[in-house]
């Protein structure tokens, strides 16, 4: 017998063997692609490992599911394990030469049970973005802690906005299904250096809903912005319209920190005049809280606003716009609106039908939350708020609160049930959210597509991480960073919490540093300190007035694709290692470069320009980048800031 006779006779039994069962590699491997998920065995913990041909692409841990069985290909051309009792699934979103998206979902979670998957954060090496608003803003986010976390929005931690999504440097995605009953744990004791994603059944989460779901998605594309660009497209969405130009333009100016709860007529005319006659522009003067006659009324107290369509009327005749405060509660004092509303089911109740909360201006059980889930509570909210329109010639409103932590435990709402208590966020968000362009809130839930400014929750007059101004920058790039552009950053200075205003420097760096975000905020104002201050002040409103163009070039591209008004550093350059963990510096579009002072007493700072030519927007000396500027001289009244030169 010839050579290869023989050769020919081995291979044809070798395809016999064969025959009976496909190959392990073949059941790891989505059909018609080079993409394979592959399970890999440790001695206590099972993994497994995304691959694209023998790239591979991302590894995640299963903390608590473990079974010998291998993976096995469907009829429909997913990817499924069992331990015998729960399966897993892999299923193939899209597969390009730019991005793979892979969805992982559980369908079945058993009551009692809380599946954790976890991603090594790889901190030496990788740099983390998005994930939920905080009160210590860390960027990036790996720096943060959190042990089984009920992942919804709430007053702990200012978590204005939780959006289940987290992208890395590597250019590496996760989202989170919004009907997951989800719960982080990051760098606690025996998850450190991991971000795990968990779902539990049990409250805030409806308990009642059983099976749940756990269902989250990986996308992995060539570098960051490129995958972000992708989630944008198929799942955080992103803003159909923009807010209104006047707001960016000129300065919003708010009665609250200034004046907390001691609000009048008087005092409001004394501040316009103020504002006025020391030469400011203003897109609108808003009145904050206690307008009431009670919590929940909607209608003006007579004691300090006797006439307000005529004060409104008279504010608008000396080129103000008059916004509003205004919140979804009603407590229980605020007669007759809490009967109507309770009487008519507007209220938010619980499973034994008790509608009793608590906000910050009531007392544990003295006030009830608006069911917004209900269009017909929708419905009535609205009308009362379009008679302060008409009758007494409101211009428009800032919303306050809207998180989930402000319903009742346990409580009973509208809509899809899986949903709950997400929905009430959403619903309260897209109710007030329609009103117009000059809206404000301060939360949101799946809401990317509002064309509405939402603001940061309130920031304390601090320098650093505590909730100070460098936060102002973090908390800026975290939001659009979730696809949320149109941030409207919180009060110049803070809002003097704790009987502790902004000093003059704090004030002045505060404003350099809101330059080049979409909006300016006062409360504080400058003629409180000095000449010098309202000097520095008309130079810097001016600055971002002249800016006005570019961002609302940038609004408008935001809301053709997505991309974000302020996006970090690394924009420019996603594959810039340093640009990637700069927390102190952030962008207008892709061509502003903004580095203010954010340190107590410093005149001086570092600068990093990315790759490209900027010019000085204050010598008009040309850099060449990448590059470290030390030291760059900004003294009280500078600004550091670059353009790009195309």
């Amino acid at each position: 017998m010839c050579k290869h006779t023989v050769l020919i006779v081995i291979l044809i039994s070798l395809l016999n063997i064969s025959k009976g069962c496909k190959p392990v590699k073949e059941n790891n491997k989505f059909p018609n692609t080079n993409v394979y998920v592959k399970l890999k065995k440790t001695a206590d913990k099972l993994q497994y490992e995304i691959l694209k041909d023998s790239k591979s692409l991302q590894m995640v841990t299963f903390d608590n599911f473990l079974t010998s069985n291998d993976l096995q290909l469907t009829p429909k051309g997913t990817l499924q394990v069992t331990d015998g009792t729960n399966s897993i699934e892999f299923d193939l979103v899209l597969s390009t030469n730019s991005i793979t998206h892979i969805r992982v979902i559980r369908n079945n979670v058993p009551t009692n049970t809380q599946p954790m998957d976890c991603v090594d954060l790889n901190i030496s090496n990788l740099h983390w973005y998005g994930g939920p608003e905080d009160r210590y803003q860390y960027w990036p986010v790996e720096r943060l802690t959190f042990d089984n976390y009920t992942y919804l929005t709430k007053e702990d931690h200012n978590a204005g906005l939780a959006e289940r999504y987290w992208l890395n440097s590597k250019g590496t995605f996760f989202y989170v299904e919004t009907e997951t009953p989800l719960l982080i744990t990051q760098n606690t004791k025996g998850h450190e250096n991991q971000l795990c994603f968990s779902a539990k059944n049990s409250l805030p989460y409806n308990t009642r809903v059983n099976p749940r779901t756990f269902v989250y998605h990986i996308g992995i594309a060539e570098n960051a912005k490129v995958a972000h660009m992708h989630a944008v497209k198929t799942l955080l969405g992103h803003p159909t319209g923009h807010p209104d130009e006047r707001m960016v333009q000129y300065p919003i100016w708010s009665t609250w920190a200034l004046y907390k709860t001691k609000i009048n007529e008087s005092i409001v005319r004394e501040l316009a005049s103020a504002i006025t006659s020391n030469g400011f522009e203003n897109s609108q003067l808003e009145i904050d809280d206690d307008w009431e006659d009670c919590y929940g009324a909607l209608t003006f107290k007579k004691s300090k606003f006797p006439s307000m369509k005529s004060f409104a009327e008279e504010l608008k005749e000396k080129g103000f716009r008059v916004t509003l405060w205004i919140h979804p509660f009603i407590n229980k004092d605020c007669e007759p609106h809490y009967s109507e509303a309770l009487s008519k089911g507007y209220l938010v109740l619980d499973h034994n039908k008790n509608p009793d909360t608590q906000w910050w201006n009531s007392k544990k059980g003295e006030a009830a939350y608006v069911d917004f889930t209900k269009t017909e509570a929708q419905n009535w909210f609205k009308q009362r708020l379009q008679r302060l329109q008409t009758e007494d010639a409101i211009d428009s409103f800032k919303f306050d609160a809207g998180e989930t932590s402000w319903v009742p435990s346990d409580p009973v709402l509208a809509g899809d049930a899986a949903l709950s208590p997400h929905q009430i966020t959403e619903d309260y968000v897209r109710t007030v959210g329609s009103l117009g362009p000059m809206v404000e809130v301060r939360s949101g839930q799946g809401t990317q597509d509002m064309p509405i400014f939402v603001r940061m929750i309130d920031k304390d007059s601090e320098w650093g991480w505590n909730n100070g101004l460098l936060t102002l920058i973090t908390t800026l790039l975290q939001m659009n960073m979730n696809g949320y552009p149109f941030v409207l950053p919180d009060m110049i200075g803070g809002n003097g919490y704790n009987n502790k205003p902004p000093n003059k420097e704090l004030f002045i760096r505060w404003l350099q540093a809101n330059v080049f975000m979409p909006s300016l905020q006062f409360s504080y104002v400058p003629w409180q300190y000095d000449n010098e201050t309202i000097e520095i002040s008309k130079k810097f409103t001016k600055l971002h007035a002249d800016y006005t163009p570019q961002i609302m070039e940038r609004f408008k591209l935001a809301t053709r694709t997505g991309e974000p008004v302020n996006p970090p550093l690394w924009w420019v350059d996603p594959e810039d290692m340093v640009a990637q963990g700069i927390f102190d510096q952030f962008l207008l579009g892709d061509s502003i470069i903004a580095a203010p002072i954010v340190k107590e007493g410093e005149t001086k700072r570092d600068i990093y320009l990315p790759k490209g030519t900027w010019r000085d927007g204050n010598s008009k000396e040309l850099h060449t980048g990448p590059i470290w500027i030390m030291d760059y001289s900004a003294p009280l009244d500078t600004l550091p800031y670059f353009e790009k030169i195309n």
